[in-house]
């Protein structure tokens, strides 16, 4: 694969938003030796989500152009808080929360990236390892004069927090400033060339390029991908039932395979775009196919997803499961919870059913489910709220609610 044409691919896929200087930067791809490019996440969950996957993506293209990805895990800065976007200050983690959260993340990049001591093959970094050991004093003398406090009050970020009269702590304040470190240190010790994030991170990306400049007298780049929101406006893996997260221990592969599948009509071929490795000039193809019913696209995508994250395996018994239920009316494959049977004894309430199984989120939104004729026992809408479900309602193979067309389960007894 020709590194010259990774920025190419990077446009035609829609990553593209900005670049510090692009004739620059793919002149140094196309002749420099090993390059390679950070991406920074901070770890303040024990997994990446799909609000993440435009940057996992944008790793695994790195990689397929001979760019070495470098994953750079926040556990100094993950401390202290990014502002960008936040109204508030974000809860301060110990030590062992970022180990574990560190090693679900690097659980979820391994899904789309490949780990290993090759030339090519991705690391992971903590900043940790270099930010605590900073002596404040010589930090402020040699980095922090570089930094004009003018400018850093008219990034967006800054900006609309001061607007709000809401209030941003000095710890916060120093988040791009460690930034823009990083970028410094990585190209000190790891030869990194590229910084890229999400457009909202283009001013502490400046901070780092500039840094690097002044200090080592080197041109390195920024480069950043649109944020992304589907086509109704709503922000990218965020559902009613929460954040769409990678590893199964999260959410289930079925469940993952469903998020894709329920796509927006307007968002298919752009998803396949971002978000699988179809073919560029293949997927052009399939939006101009007028023939052919969305669903279908949408059921490939769902699967070219699924099998990304969670492997071909699984991404086959999800869509099965899904054809069973949707187009064949039959319940074989649909998630599983077990109910203490001594809690049937007297009867349990529909609307409570639904609650404790995790389908929905309280007994209250069981109600207005219910309310709102979308929920259903063994395939029948149910209409009393009320209804009281008991042992003489299960069979040897259980009975399903469902909430809606999407979100169906089997309730066994143990």
């Amino acid at each position: 694969m020709e590194r010259a044409s990774f920025i190419q691919e990077f446009k035609d896929r829609g990553f593209f938003y900005q670049c510090t200087d692009e004739e620059s930067l793919v002149k140094k791809l196309a002749h420099e030796g090993i390059v390679s490019a950070y991406i920074g996440f901070d770890c303040t969950a024990e997994s990446l989500h799909v609000g993440s996957l435009m940057q996992i993506m944008t790793l695994r293209l790195f990689q397929k152009y001979g760019i070495k990805p470098i994953v750079l895990i926040g556990g100094g800065t993950t401390k202290i808080g990014d502002p960008t976007g936040k109204d508030k200050a974000r809860k301060v983690l110990t030590d062992d929360d970022i180990k574990c959260n560190m090693e679900g993340i690097k659980k979820s990049l391994s899904k789309f990236i490949a780990f290993g001591d090759g030339a090519t093959d991705a690391v992971m970094l903590n900043n940790d390892d270099w930010l605590s050991k900073l002596n404040y004093l010589q930090f402020l003398r040699d980095i922090g004069k570089h930094f004009s406090i003018n400018r850093m009050l008219s990034f967006e970020s800054v900006k609309l927090r001061l607007e709000r009269e809401q209030n941003m702590s000095f710890l916060e304040f120093n988040y791009m400033i460690l930034q823009g470190y990083d970028f410094l240190h990585l190209n000190q010790h790891n030869d990194c060339f590229i910084q890229c994030g999400g457009s909202d991170q283009w001013g502490n990306i400046i901070n780092g390029v500039e840094l690097v400049r002044r200090i080592e007298s080197k041109e390195v780049y920024g480069l950043t991908t649109p944020l992304i929101t589907t086509a109704s406006g709503a922000k990218m893996g965020k559902t009613e039932g929460g954040a769409v997260w990678l590893n199964e221990d999260k959410l289930s592969s079925y469940d993952y395979y469903q998020f894709w599948r329920n796509t927006e009509d307007a968002d298919v071929f752009r998803f396949m775009r971002y978000f699988t490795d179809i073919n560029c000039d293949l997927i052009t193809k399939y939006e101009a196919d007028e023939s052919t019913n969305i669903n279908d696209y949408k059921k490939l995508l769902a699967f070219e997803a699924t099998k990304m994250c969670h492997g071909e395996f699984e991404a086959k018994k999800a869509e099965e499961t899904a054809i069973n239920v949707f187009e064949k009316g039959m319940i074989e494959g649909v998630e599983e919870f077990f109910l203490d049977r001594a809690m049937l004894n007297e009867g349990v309430p529909v609307f409570q059913l639904l609650a404790l199984s995790g389908l929905v989120e309280s007994n209250g939104a069981a109600k207005r489910l219910i309310k709102g004729g979308g929920a259903k026992l063994n395939q029948e809408k149910i209409h009393d709220e009320n209804q009281i479900v008991s042992l003489a309602d299960f069979g040897k193979e259980g009975i399903t609610i469902s909430s809606g067309k999407k979100k169906h389960l089997k309730i066994l007894l143990k």
